[in-house]
């Protein structure tokens, strides 16, 4: 009966790898922490430093929330950055125009040649957005779904659907219905890209250089100017 016993316990997992598993499933341990990362929203970009905790202490592999080593750090770079400003160009002066958005962005118009609120306005957008909300958004929440939902095309498809869906929702409290409007579509956008690749790095760059992008033109005070560049 001792050896049974003994054989039993020899075979059950250590404590720290049932709560790991917990953490990585869909009960309560796993819905909690999904409660957590999301009310760490609040308090950006807190979420996404959960997120990582949440992945440490769940022994989840970092390439599942797209943390993978990029093949040459500067061409990422580069990449990401060329990419940011022209995606955020081309949504100024062609998309959210033929979408009747207000070619001034009225939540940020303070930054008009005011260089006392740069700092915080550049740190907001390269550490809460490129670093928080593509970690959370993308990274996160993508291993989220992937788990619950599998990682066939059309699951993938309704993945990048639903998350950009909820990204364009955080963003209507400051900026309205066009804030959702262009959330949405970089959602659709950077969800689509990180599907196919499932690297993060890149789309931190171009997340960071998209809304840096969005700051130079508004301190500058070409919003206007841009938003008018194809459409008179």
């Amino acid at each position: 009966m001792s050896d049974a016993a003994g054989i039993a316990n020899s075979s059950s997992p250590p404590p720290q790898d049932r709560f790991a598993a917990e953490l990585r499933g869909f009960g309560p341990l796993g819905i909690l922490a999904i409660v957590v990362i999301a009310a760490g929203q609040i308090l950006a970009p807190l979420s996404a430093v959960l997120v990582l905790e949440w992945t440490r202490m769940s022994r989840t592999p970092w390439r599942e929330i797209g943390y993978v080593r990029p093949k040459n750090w500067i061409a990422s770079l580069v990449a990401g950055i060329t990419f940011g400003i022209f995606f955020k160009f081309l949504m100024k002066a062609i998309v959210m125009p033929l979408l009747g958005a207000s070619p001034i962005n009225q939540t940020y118009h303070y930054l008009v040649g005011n260089p006392a609120a740069l700092p915080a306005a550049v740190w907001t957008m390269i550490v809460v957005a490129g670093f928080g909300e593509e970690t959370v958004f993308r990274g996160y929440l993508f291993e989220r779904f992937g788990k619950l939902l599998g990682r066939s095309l059309p699951a993938q498809i309704v993945t990048v659907l639903i998350t950009a869906a909820m990204f364009g929702s955080i963003h209507y409290f400051d900026q309205g219905l066009a804030g959702v409007q262009q959330a949405t579509i970089s959602g659709l956008v950077f969800g689509t890209i990180f599907a196919v690749t499932g690297r993060i790095w890149m789309l931190m760059c171009a997340h960071a250089a998209f809304d840096l992008t969005a700051v130079a033109i508004i301190y500058c005070n070409v919003e206007s100017a841009v938003a008018h560049l194809i459409f008179k």
